[in-house]
């Protein structure tokens, strides 16, 4: 029986409708400060917990709710004989509910006209404190913390027979483990900001990386298997959803993703987003073990995927696609004659969605774009941890630098800033023929630059595709002319890396006598 509730929100959504409807099922509340105020302005009773308790707010309201007729009400465990009469000796009510959410820390610290003062004074004390109370109390005491779970909890309460009828345990557990979690989370995120801070304590010249650096995920789904069947493996996303990220995605159909599923489809889709701006609508990229074998833009899905599809079809066999335009029929009807294990885009067209029903194991992504990027990439060392910022880099025009004699032609400039985009993408070492928005060739993850090379352009030549007169991208500069030699050789016209070599000059003369075009990123694209 939930016979009286406590409610003091920072976010007052829906916080309104939830405590008229508690009141009118005969539930008494009370609160505090500012959410007291808005309840007695719209006609709720509530009475305030300085009058509950005796004992008035004091230091700046920095101590409210910390008093035993809080948190014995909230504590006291009902089936304990002993526990019960030592409310009644003090004249503590029992308190059944509690609907708590803190002060907007994190939204606080990002402003940029944040003080320290400024966070300080947003780290809520009161409120993490009933909250862990009520949620160690769950047998006997509902907690909410979020206010989409108002209505979870009046639909229990009102579909009971009495007025105010009990809440089952399994939603009082759930709601304890989501204000653990949501108290870990708040505790986190003060740690990496003050820890972020340095001697001066400056809000402005903090570090993005903090001294202590706390994560917080939630699970997705528990996976078949890691990336081999004696792995055991799950998914887990961001507590605070990252716009256009994969971890977005709803499933149209198709088999349960595997581990693999989702590393090689967060390849495809960032390498697919990035194609945006390139002179065409549509862009599909084709990855295979966690390397685009095949990209490609287009006036439409089936033209993209049509380009990227010739690139190496062997390779594609069996690859996850990725578009960043609706995909329609006819893409469909042509994607359906390929096995395919994942195929994702904005959004399915009703007989691209018809069509692919037949092919029942394929997994069916819809993932609205989006430029959102993670806060930190990672990478798991044996005990440790490798934390950097995204690779969030595309190298303007004005950013270029020709260091040859012979400067590109406008063609030759949009060849090249194609092959960019898709280099940044390719595993290190990392080499990429590309013409006409097109790969025709892809070197991937080789230990010598030039076996790379060498490798892309066996790739072309087995796809039946010439590379006469086409740009090559290389992830990082060219150590010696001799890899230089192998695109030009060939077939390529001009080529585009970060330059930094102490050989630079070595490679610019080579280009020179080659008479090809030659230009500088002076941005580097390793992806390990």
């Amino acid at each position: 029986m939930i016979k009286q509730a406590l409610i003091s929100v920072s976010d007052k959504t829906g916080v309104l409708d939830f405590a008229r409807a508690l009141s009118s099922l005969g539930v008494n509340i009370l609160s505090t400060g500012g959410t007291a105020k808005l309840l007695q302005d719209n006609g709720v009773p509530v009475t305030e917990v300085a009058d509950y308790t005796g004992f008035p707010e004091m230091l700046d309201g920095r101590v409210k709710t910390l008093h035993p007729k809080v948190h014995g009400g909230i504590l006291a465990r009902r089936d304990f004989p002993e526990h019960v009469a030592k409310l009644e000796e003090h004249g503590i009510p029992q308190i059944d509910m509690v609907v708590v959410n803190l002060y907007p820390f994190q939204q606080t610290v990002a402003k940029e006209e944040c003080s320290l003062e400024d966070a300080i004074e947003n780290i809520d004390i009161g409120g993490p404190t009933m909250l862990r109370s009520a949620a160690k109390n769950h047998r006997d005491v509902v907690v909410i913390v979020d206010p989409l779970d108002y209505g979870v909890v009046l639909a229990e309460m009102k579909g009971q027979g009495e007025a105010t009828g009990p809440v089952s345990y399994e939603t009082r557990f759930r709601l304890a483990k989501k204000v653990f979690a949501h108290t870990a989370q708040y505790d986190g995120a003060i740690t990496n900001y003050l820890t972020s801070l340095g001697e001066d304590r400056a809000h402005a010249t903090r570090s993005s990386f903090p001294q202590t650096l706390n994560m917080g995920f939630e699970k997705v789904q528990d996976m078949r298997y890691g990336e081999n069947p004696h792995q055991g493996a799950a998914f887990y996303r961001d507590l605070v959803s990252v716009d256009g990220a994969l971890a977005n995605y709803t499933q149209l159909q198709g088999k349960e993703l595997s581990y693999n599923n989702i590393a090689d489809a967060d390849a495809a889709w960032e390498c697919v987003k990035s194609l945006g701006g390139l002179g065409q609508p549509a862009g599909c990229v084709i990855v295979k073990h966690a390397n685009p074998c095949g990209v490609a833009i287009g006036t439409d899905a089936l033209d993209a995927y049509s380009r990227a599809l010739q690139t190496d079809p062997t390779s594609a066999f069996g690859g996850i696609i990725a578009f960043n335009v609706e995909v329609d029929g006819t893409a469909a009807e042509a994607l359906s004659k390929l096995f395919v294990e994942v195929l994702i885009a904005p959004s399915f067209t009703a007989e691209a969605r018809q069509i692919m029903a037949a092919k029942q194991n394929v997994r069916l992504l819809e993932i609205a774009l989006g430029a959102g990027q993670n806060a930190y990439d990672v990478k798991r060392v044996g005990g440790g941890l490798l934390v950097q910022s995204p690779d969030a880099k595309n190298v303007g025009l004005g950013e270029l630098r020709v260091v040859t004699k012979k400067h590109p032609t406008q063609q030759q400039l949009q060849d090249m800033m194609f092959a960019w985009r898709v280099a940044k993408f390719v595993k290190s070492n990392a080499i990429v023929f590309c013409a006409n928005g097109m790969t025709l060739g892809v070197g991937a993850g080789q230990m010598s630059r030039i076996d790379s090379a060498r490798i892309a352009s066996i790739k072309a030549q087995n796809a039946g595709l010439s590379l006469t007169g086409s740009a090559v991208a290389s992830d990082a500069f060219f150590p010696f002319r001799d890899g230089l030699d192998v695109v030009v050789d060939a077939g390529a016209t001009c080529v585009i890396h970060p330059g930094g070599s102490m050989r630079d000059q070595e490679v610019i003369d080579a280009a020179d006598e080659r008479g090809v075009v030659m230009l500088y990123t002076g941005t580097r694209h390793f992806r390990h």
